[in-house]
């Protein structure tokens, strides 16, 4: 059998059609390569028990425990019989239960003082942990064959507990690695031969024997650093290959022109640019001046000036003979954007029009909602190149649009555009225009290494003068309600003091249910008993119902207004406008005011169910207050009880005004392990060892290494192995991804 065969040998063959169905199915392994690829998830010392104490409800999981005590009880007037188990580990005890039928062999095997492996799903009964029915494996009785095997196996050895599923117990899974490990033999290694000596790593198939049969605890470490960097270098590799790609393509070179409409904006600008804007526009101005086209991110916090930089390039960009397009996730925020980028311009953005400056350009909008009329005045602007500027949503992607000269795409808030469409907008230049992506999300050095591995990163992390600090606290409406009470007295002061205020909600709010009467009612009464139970149960705030609350209530006799993404967008529009004039004092809405919204004399923001948003979302919310010179307020209520890792996460938020460190507190809480997995990219997960927050240092030195290797073989014509792991890696969904990202 050749190398990469042996590899790619299906499951069914070795290990029989019913466990090959249920490994495909539910833990989505198809191959020997991809069963040897799942690693154990941890490792037990025979003999050394469990933690009983710290066991995760309504999770399955793999206990060993000793059995401490073991009895059948009658119910039913004697009918019904079920085996009561206690388990202990010096810990904690925890419950066993088995009913009916399922009785007779367990209550032979598990005698007090036999230890075993337990899996099943952690329950509460009568308010102690259980497991009901859990498959188990005894690891101390000689005489049953099973057993004698599992002894042999584990004796004085790490035992691996593998993530496993309902259908398939951790053992099973060992089990079946016993068949596939020979083939470890076969594997690739895809680390140039230069690399692995450098670094000393042990060879691939001896990790891989190790991090499946560990003899000891240095074993598993071993393992641990060969498998992450593989998984390290083969990602870091295609990124740098992207990059060295991007790098062959011709770009129309837009070089700065002296006095030109860059110089006669930044002529009239009140303020000076911070150092980091300064810093930041040399490396965009740069990129632009080459003839291949730039790919940058551009991050920075809520409120550092990315518009202003990105704006200062998109002007570079119309001096040299060229336009550029700003695309928007939502309607309100292309709206806002176009309304600011006017008025930071003033005569500028009337380029041909009666008043307008000589050296101005047209600024045009262009979203899906606009009359016909201004929508074939804009088209007719963009291909006559009249607008340098064009600011839009996804409409711009439409094959209609067409340019007269695309040189520069901006495209905002980056997570929330699908790939496909932002290369659609690429792909309407005459040939490939620059790409400048900007997010408010502050993300990690590492995720920024990998997710946007193949985007050069810039930062803008000090705040221009002028803005004010942010108070944010916790208001636990439950525990607390006079806190709540007292939350709208805040808001009240604020908007005495001549200030304004929003409240943001997770639910628009529907009518449907008063449409259908009776019947609305009763579901009504259903989810509010279910609420009274357990507050996570009950459907979260709505804008609709909440303004109503105020206007009739705590906020009574001031203007309260709302906005949220059903409305028609002159509407929202007309909204946004009134409260930026100052005609509204508090203004209802949902998440559509996250980004890009700038209203200087909002102070205050209340945002309702805050434990349903979260971190960085949380982070951006309140970034839309505290931007005038007055200092913000950001009150977050929960009904999230104290001990939840919920309350945990606002309380975070509530500490730091830094997003950096968010954005690392909130990857660390959903322990991302794949960056490119389904998330990204709806392919199946790639990462299986590394962690981004944990493996910043492999990440790193990976990504050198990389960008060493492609830049001395571009098409890898001289290893072999690392092209083979590389096509494995990228199949094709995934290689699209890596392409369009």
């Amino acid at each position: 059998m050749d190398r990469v065969s042996s590899f790619d040998e299906p499951l069914k063959k070795l290990l029989g059609g019913a466990t090959a169905k249920v490994m495909a199915e539910h833990l989505d392994l198809h191959t020997v390569g991809d069963l040897l690829h799942h690693y154990p998830r941890r490792y037990e010392e025979r003999g050394k028990l469990t933690a009983l104490a710290d066991l995760p409800l309504d999770e399955h999981v793999t206990v060993v425990a000793q059995v401490a005590d073991a009895r059948i009880l009658m119910f039913n007037n004697g009918r019904g019989k079920r085996l009561e188990v206690t388990l202990t580990d010096g810990s904690g005890r925890l419950q066993l239960v088995f009913f009916g039928h399922g009785v007779h062999k367990p209550h032979k095997e598990l005698l007090p003082g036999r230890q075993a492996m337990f899996a099943g799903k952690v329950s509460v009964f009568n308010r102690k942990m259980q497991l009901a029915h859990p498959t188990y494996q005894l690891l101390d009785v000689s005489d049953a064959d099973e057993a004698t095997e599992a002894v042999d196996a584990f004796a004085g050895r790490l035992l691996p507990i593998y993530p496993a599923c309902k259908q398939l117990d951790s053992w099973r899974i060992a089990k079946a690695v016993d068949a596939v490990l020979p083939s470890a033999q076969d594997a690739v290694d895809p680390l140039p031969a230069a690399l692995r000596e450098g670094r000393g790593f042990t060879p691939l198939p001896e990790a891989l024997l190790k991090v499946h049969r560990p003899q000891t605890r240095t074993d598993i470490e071993d393992a641990k650093a060969r498998l992450k960097w593989d998984e390290a270098f083969v990602l870091q590799v295609a990124l740098a290959r992207r990059r060295y790609a991007d790098t062959q393509l011709p770009a129309v070179a837009r070089r700065p022109v002296a006095d030109g409409l860059l110089d006669a904006f930044d002529a009239k600008l009140p303020f000076t640019l911070t150092e980091g804007q300064e810093k930041v526009s040399k490396e965009i101005f740069d990129d632009l001046a080459t003839e291949h086209p730039m790919h940058r991110l551009l991050q920075g916090e809520v409120g550092s000036g990315k518009t202003m930089v990105a704006l200062r390039a998109m002007l570079t960009v119309v001096d040299a003979g060229g336009q550029a397009a700003m695309l928007a996730p939502t309607e309100v925020l292309a709206q806002q954007h176009h309304r600011s980028i006017t008025e930071m311009m003033g005569e500028l953005a009337e380029g041909g029009m009666l008043g307008g400056s000589d050296q101005g350009t047209k600024v045009v909008l262009l979203t899906g909602s606009m009359g016909t009329a201004a929508r074939r005045q804009a088209l007719l602007d963009l291909v006559t190149g009249e607008a340098g500027i064009v600011i839009g949503t996804h409409a711009l992607i439409e094959d209609k649009v067409q340019f007269h000269d695309l040189g520069l795409v901006v495209v905002d808030e980056q997570h929330r555009f699908g790939v496909e469409q932002r290369d659609a907008l690429r792909s309407k230049g005459k040939q490939p225009p620059h790409l400048l992506v900007m997010t408010a999300t502050p993300i990690p050095r590492t995720v920024a290494m990998t997710v946007f591995g193949d985007l050069e990163t810039s930062v803008l992390d000090q705040l221009p003068a002028g803005r004010s600090p942010i108070a944010s606290h916790v208001v636990p409406a439950k525990d607390k309600p006079h806190f709540l009470a007292r939350a709208w007295e805040r808001v009240r002061e604020e908007v005495e003091n001549g200030h304004q205020a929003y409240v943001v909600c997770p639910r628009i709010g529907d009518d449907a249910e008063e449409a259908e009467g009776k019947k609305g009612k009763a579901a009504k009464k259903a989810s509010a008993k279910a609420a009274e139970e357990d507050p996570e149960k009950r459907p979260p705030l709505a804008v609709l119902e909440i303004a109503d609350e105020l206007r009739k209530g705590a906020l009574a006799g001031l203007s309260v207004e709302v906005l949220h993404g059903r409305m028609h967008p002159d509407e929202k529009d007309d909204v946004m406008r009134r409260f930026a004039a100052g005609d509204a004092d508090v203004l209802v809405a949902t998440t559509v005011i996250e980004v890009g919204v700038n209203i200087p004399n909002a102070t205050a923001m209340v945002i309702m169910d805050a434990d349903r948003f979260g971190v960085s979302q949380l982070h951006q919310l309140r970034g839309r207050v505290g931007r005038g010179s007055a200092p913000g307020l950001c009150l977050l209520v929960s009904e999230a009880h104290e001990a939840s890792p919920a309350r945990a996460r606002l309380s975070a938020v509530a500490a730091t005004l830094d997003g950096f460190e968010l954005s690392r507190i909130d990857l660390e809480q959903r322990r991302e392990g794949d960056v490119l997995g389904q998330a990204q990219s709806g392919v199946r997960s790639s990462l299986r060892m590394l962690t981004v927050i944990d493996d910043e240092e492999v990440i790193a030195a990976a990504r050198e290494e990389a960008v060493a290797t492609v830049a001395a073989d571009p098409e890898l014509e001289h290893l072999p192995e690392l092209r083979t792991v590389l096509a494995a890696l990228l199949d094709k969904d995934r290689e699209e991804y890596l392409d369009k990202g």
